[in-house]
């Protein structure tokens, strides 16, 4: 018994000796940093697409000259790849992919490339096609697994599908408008001849492992056909398809369609929503920085699987540092230059330059902004596998969060924290002082 007691009063001495008083709390001193600040370091492009001279591996003293053989034109355009950013870390997956690079099918009447998983492997959820009809050339009537979405670039196409219910859709649509097409509807794609070159469209499937060379063709189907059947499937005679195409067309030129629509419908148009949209009639919101206007199924409500943004940045300034949460982002540069640093979590990030043809697929959750590096407008599009479009805006967060929880952070003074935008900015205006940049 006498053993335990003394057991217990040496523990209470003992806890009693190593708790500090209240006034030695009190007195703590002051927080310090438990990691470095981040650099004050220049990381702007060192160079442009244009600039004239022979680029080296060397930023600050980092890196040095490059004594084997160049490919000098590849590497004025990938300045931040060839000489990154000392922000850039670790591993990214490649999330870029020039539409100069992939395979072009050339046709009489018009031609296409693609992008898709076999040629950036990241870009698992959406594909795309860069497509150019002559005047009056089609894209032969046909139908595919995944969805169609398309954006014209330059020219005037007539579009039309018919629905599983026998509902029919016919329309025209110009530069800056939209066509989307669901998974498994019958359609055509005919250049008019209202601009003399005919047309040029990007056309969006919402899986990544889309190829335009496995679509359902009209031709190709009847020429597997045994004739004594098609005669018998239409009532008409077997001489009646003595000339039907013994392969597929798939691109091909023939006169272009009446100028008035309606002298085209067999019978008018039917659908209970229309599989068109005139994104080039809507306005957009105008920032510090440039335009945005959104487009998705509350707007278009054909298109339930494919929604998507245009941007334009006056130079000098840039979509914000923001994230989509749960869809990647198919980012396509009609005109301009543009940088982009994503973060991937794990102090991984990578920087990209891009320029006008340019894909840039980043996945979901992953943290970017998009740059204006150029001297003119730089023009995109945000493209995603979504019925709705969604952005969280870095600084619309912190702006929401408790000052004092930013402040632990970041470190900032409550000047930066007031400054903060409790709304979305979308697309920002150049730092001040305005940075030039190569």
């Amino acid at each position: 018994m006498q053993s335990w007691s003394l057991l217990l009063t040496f523990a209470v001495l003992s806890t009693a000796l190593a708790a500090p008083s209240p006034s030695e709390v009190s007195s703590a001193p002051a927080a310090t940093p438990t990691v470095p600040y981040a650099s004050d370091d220049p990381n702007y492009p060192l160079w442009g697409p244009e600039s004239d001279i022979t680029p080296e591996p060397v930023r600050g003293s980092l890196g040095t000259s490059l004594l084997g053989p160049q490919n000098v034109p590849i590497e004025l355009q990938y300045a931040d790849t060839f000489a990154p950013p000392t922000t850039d870390s670790g591993a990214v997956s490649n999330f870029k992919w020039p539409f100069s690079l992939s395979h072009n099918r050339m046709q009489t009447g018009g031609w296409a490339r693609e992008q898709n998983v076999e040629s950036l492997s990241v870009a698992k959820e959406i594909a795309g096609v860069n497509m150019r009809l002559e005047a009056g050339a089609i894209r032969e009537m046909h139908w595919h697994t995944d969805a169609e979405w398309a954006y014209v670039i330059a020219g005037y196409v007539r579009v039309s599908t018919v629905t599983p219910d026998g509902q029919v859709y016919l329309a025209d649509v110009g530069p800056g408008d939209l066509w989307y097409f669901p998974a498994g509807f019958p359609h055509s794609i005919q250049a008019k001849d209202t601009n003399p070159d005919g047309a040029e469209f990007l056309l969006i499937f919402d899986s990544g492992s889309f190829s335009e060379d496995a679509t359902f063709l009209l031709t190709d189907w009847l020429a597997h056909v045994p004739k004594e059947v098609i005669a018998k499937n239409f009532q008409a005679d077997i001489s009646a398809f003595d000339h039907i195409p013994s392969k597929e067309l798939y691109i091909f030129p023939s006169s272009p369609p009446p100028e008035d629509v309606t002298s085209d419908m067999v019978v008018p148009n039917d659908t209970p929503v229309a599989y068109t949209f005139p994104l080039s009639k809507v306005n957009g919101t105008q920032t510090t920085g440039g335009t945005y206007k959104v487009v998705d199924s509350r707007t278009f409500p054909a298109s339930q699987t494919i929604a998507a943004a245009e941007v334009t940045v006056e130079v000098g300034g840039m979509r914000e540092l923001h994230w989509h949460p749960t869809e990647p982002e198919w980012t396509y540069f009609i005109s301009g230059q543009a940088r982009i640093t994503v973060y991937a979590a794990m102090s991984n990030a990578q920087t990209f330059d891009f320029q006008a043809g340019d894909i840039a697929y980043i996945p979901p959750s992953y943290g970017h902004y998009i740059e204006n590096t150029g001297n003119s407008t730089l023009h995109f599009l945000e493209i995603f596998k979504t019925a709705l479009f969604q952005d969280i805006s870095l600084n619309q967060w912190l702006a929401l969060t408790p000052p004092d929880l930013v402040k632990a952070h970041l470190n900032l003074d409550d000047a930066t924290i007031a400054k903060l935008s409790k709304v979305k900015q979308e697309v920002v205006g150049p730092a001040q002082p305005a940075t030039s940049y190569p």
